[in-house]
């Protein structure tokens, strides 16, 4: 029985909502973590601000978002009181030894210490990116745990996937020590941001090859995968007549 217009236009304008959300909020991130700390960093330095100043100013946007977070959802997010705390941390410890760099190698602590408790979650009854990806589709929980508890290759597939972003963040730490420590410092604010972008398309490209090839996608998007079956269909039908 086919669901009334009125449900597939709710569970449509949902899904835009959900998505919407989705990009928003990582742009939030990106201006916050990103884009303003690297801006600002340059900014003081050209008003002749010293490295060190600039460093700890510039750790005020992600430090400001992440209490804004927790203020306006009025709960305790432990994420957010991990980045805080290290921010602190690191503050304290570079004013004590008036090194910019300890500063700078911040993100590789951060980094560093996610994919940890990343890869921590392989011991866990369900891995981080199983979790991560029923954060992102709220609407689909009771199927994604069907899945799991009857898919063999859908389990392999989000352990695998949890290794990736594991490993590869563990990679994308160790170069943000190694550039913290040896590059000129105010040249490794602007790398900081773009290793960021890299890490994550390259992440996120190889993470969608894999559910491809393996089939996971066409299981979570049923509908989307037949309506691409039947799109190369009537291409291929097409080009045959022609």
């Amino acid at each position: 029985m086919a669901a009334p217009p009125d449900e597939i236009e709710s569970a449509t304008g949902g899904k835009q909502r959900e998505q919407s959300a989705a990009r928003w909020q990582f742009a939030i991130t990106m201006l916050c973590d990103v884009v303003l700390p690297a801006g600002l960093y340059y900014v003081l330095r050209a008003a002749g601000v010293s490295e060190l100043l600039a460093l700890l100013s510039s750790a005020a946007a992600p430090a400001l978002s992440t209490g804004y977070s927790i203020v306006m959802r009025r709960r305790i997010d432990r994420v957010g009181v991990f980045v805080l705390t290290i921010l602190v941390l690191v503050g304290l410890g570079s004013l004590l030894s008036d090194s910019p760099r300890l500063v700078l190698a911040r993100g590789g602590w951060f980094t560093g210490l996610i994919a940890l408790w990343i890869l921590a979650t392989l011991f866990t009854a369900r891995p981080f990116t199983y979790w991560a990806l029923k954060s992102l589709l709220p609407g689909k929980a009771e199927a994604l745990e069907q899945f799991w508890h009857t898919e063999p290759t859908f389990r392999r597939v989000w352990r695998g996937l949890t290794v990736l972003w594991g490993c590869g963040l563990l990679v994308d730490a160790a170069l943000r020590m190694i550039m913290a420590y040896t590059l000129p410092v105010d040249l490794v604010p602007a790398l900081d941001g773009l290793l960021y972008l890299v890490t994550y398309l390259v992440l996120q490209v190889i993470t969608h090859i894999i559910l491809h090839r393996t089939g996971v996608l066409r299981m979570i998007f049923p509908r989307r995968a037949k309506a691409a079956e039947s799109a190369e269909a009537a291409e291929a039908e097409e080009t045959g007549t022609v």
